[in-house]
């Protein structure tokens, strides 16, 4: 025999000598068995010996083998087929399965009685931690409005070390009796099942003789039932009292600016001049000082309020909006001071403006300022891409800056309303038309387009408008554009506003170009009216743009620009205006905003 074939007959009769070392002591298992099964199972983590599931055999060596019959398991072995466990008491504050997750919090006890809300305001800690919508609004425990000054939802910032924000005269859900500002949770108050604390105004110890802001804000005990102000259930938990509600989510910001300009050129001024020539050259301003206070209406989860005043020269209040949701899927409804309008550069504030000021032309013959509006808006997908929002304004005379205020320019006193609907698209990345178009630091690519349309009816006039906006940022560079369009129904023409604004980083948290460029046109009125009204005398004919350097002196908080306007204007005739009107200036302005 080769050495091959004495190789190959070695290995065989190693192979069957290592074969018995493999296969179960029973005579009967065979490699596709039981035996063979737990010798070709997987391999997983080390776990004690379990109980052979194969009887043993009865006769033979191997039934005597110790090695080979079946033992007892360790103590502290999991059973093989063990029931998984499960939280058994839902409200005994315990986590009974070892999960981590305990009572309502546990999804097994998803369907158990102490887990399913009773209809009740969250009020306590109690029910501020249960893991239960008690009121059934969507808002579970500390999520919901009504926690808000529970003391389970607070850190240990917020809460004093010896008595809770409620003792101290807040609007706290825990509910204070009796004098030495103790409080505690509902039920150690008398609280039955299916009560709410205001049940208890005016109940046992409660004289409800407190309900105003005069008497809970005295110091005196006015109705004698042993609690002073902010103690007393009146005080506390009556909405008309605000003089003992929490300080909430208010906020105070401040935009202040300063300019000094320069004028080059200035042809209407000039004309006006006795010799033709004379106009202002230079000036010096603190020409913005713009107060708004914004945050959370009390008692509305997830509303919104914002007042707007300018405080340079004479105070106004400029605008006001009040905004609540509907349901839980971002719907809003919100009444503000606007006259309904689809251009994105009235609705940024002051320090959000890459040219200072908006351009004139954009909104002139387009937007209205007075009156009132009611807007619904919200998300039409899941992700928030695309929204929309729909308004209906009205009011008449024109806007004086202040709300309320308002002037009827030519005795007009016609009643002037607009309707209208847009639409914003998130085609690429996320942008609100609440955003700063300023960069600071390279941002994150983003394409969004606003569409929209609106008809509005003026003291003269009355017309369809659309309107379209784009904004693309990518890294140091924004981009954002503007068409506005309308057919003049009552004398018929045409007009259309055009305005595009590019913005560079050019260097990162200290440096930023930006420059805009645009037009106002208008077509020959086909059936020019009798009487052409202020509105109609000042849609003229434009051409504008600006250049602007930005420089950040601190973060973007205060920042310095450098700004250039070359505007050209048709001339009004009515005014005796020769010739286009040029106007030319440099601005230095100083911005800060807190």
């Amino acid at each position: 025999m080769d050495l091959r074939a004495r190789a190959v007959s070695l290995c065989l009769w190693l192979s069957c000598l290592g074969l018995p070392m493999l296969l179960p002591a029973d005579a009967d298992a065979t490699p596709f068995g039981a035996g063979a099964a737990r010798v070709l199972a997987p391999a997983g983590p080390a776990t004690p010996a379990t109980p052979a599931t194969s009887p043993p055999s009865t006769s033979g060596p191997a039934a005597e083998d110790p090695e080979t019959t079946a033992q007892p398991a360790p103590e502290g072995s999991v059973p093989e087929h063990q029931p998984r466990r499960t939280e058994t008491v839902c409200n005994d504050g315990k986590d009974d399965d070892g999960d981590l997750v305990y009572d309502c919090g546990d999804a097994d006890c998803k369907k158990d009685p102490a887990c399913q809300s009773d209809g009740q305001r969250e009020y306590d800690d109690a029910r501020c931690s249960d893991w239960v919508d008690n009121d059934q609004d969507g808002y579970v425990d500390c999520d919901d409005f009504d926690c808000g000054d529970a003391d389970v939802c607070k850190g240990s910032w917020d809460v004093a070390p010896t008595t809770s924000r409620a003792a101290q005269g807040g609007n706290g859900t825990s509910v204070t009796l009796g004098q030495g500002g103790a409080t505690h949770d509902g039920a150690s108050v008398g609280l039955q099942e299916g009560q709410a604390p205001e049940d208890l105004m005016g109940v046992g110890l409660d004289a409800d003789g407190e309900r105003d802001n005069y008497t809970c804000s005295d110091g005196f005990d006015n109705d004698g039932d042993g609690n002073v102000d902010c103690n007393d259930l009146g005080c506390r938990l009556d909405t008309a009292v605000t003089v003992c509600q929490g300080e909430g989510d208010f906020r105070f910001s401040v935009v202040a600016r300063v300019s000094q300009s320069a004028v080059l050129t200035n042809d209407t001024e000039a004309q006006r001049s006795p010799d033709g020539e004379t106009f202002e050259r230079f000036d010096t301003q603190f020409e913005t000082i713009q107060l708004r206070v914004l945050g959370q209406l009390p008692f509305i989860q997830n509303s919104f309020f914002l007042l707007s005043m300018r405080a340079e020269r004479t105070p106004r209040m400029t605008f006001a909006t009040f905004q609540v949701p509907l349901g839980k899927k971002g719907h809003y409804v919100n009444v503000n001071s606007g006259g309904g309008g689809l251009s994105l550069e009235l609705v940024r504030s002051v320090h959000k403006r890459l040219l200072a000021d908006p351009a004139f032309y954009v909104y002139n013959a387009f937007e209205q300022g007075n009156g009132a509006a009611v807007e619904f808006g919200g998300p039409l997908d899941k992700k928030g891409k695309f929204l929309y929002r729909t308004f209906l304004a009205g009011g008449a005379g024109r806007f004086n800056g202040n709300i309320g205020g308002r002037f009827f320019p030519d005795d007009n006193r016609n009643y002037t309303w607009s309707v209208g609907a847009q639409s914003w698209m998130n085609l690429v990345g996320y942008y609100s038309r609440w955003d700063s178009p300023f960069l600071y630091t390279p941002a994150p690519t983003t394409l969004a387009v606003a569409v929209g349309a609106k008809y509005d009816q003026r003291a003269q006039e009355r017309y369809p408008a659309a309107n379209i906006q784009a904004v693309f940022r990518w890294r140091r560079l924004i981009v954002l554009g503007e068409a506005y369009g309308k057919r003049e129904l009552n004398f018929k023409n045409w007009q259309l506003a055009v305005n595009g604004q590019v913005g560079v980083l050019a260097i990162k948290k200290r440096l930023m170009f930006a420059g805009d460029a645009g037009t106002y046109l208008g077509t020959e009125f086909e059936d020019p009216p009798a009487f052409l009204g202020s509105d109609l005398r000042r849609q003229l004919r434009e051409f504008q743009y600006r250049a602007a350097a930005h420089v950040y002196l601190w973060r973007n908080v205060l920042y310095g620009t450098l700004i250039f306007r070359d505007r050209r204007i048709e001339p009004n005739e009515a005014q005796g205006q020769v010739g286009i009107q040029k106007l030319q200036d440099l601005r230095l302005l100083l911005t800060y905003r807190w």
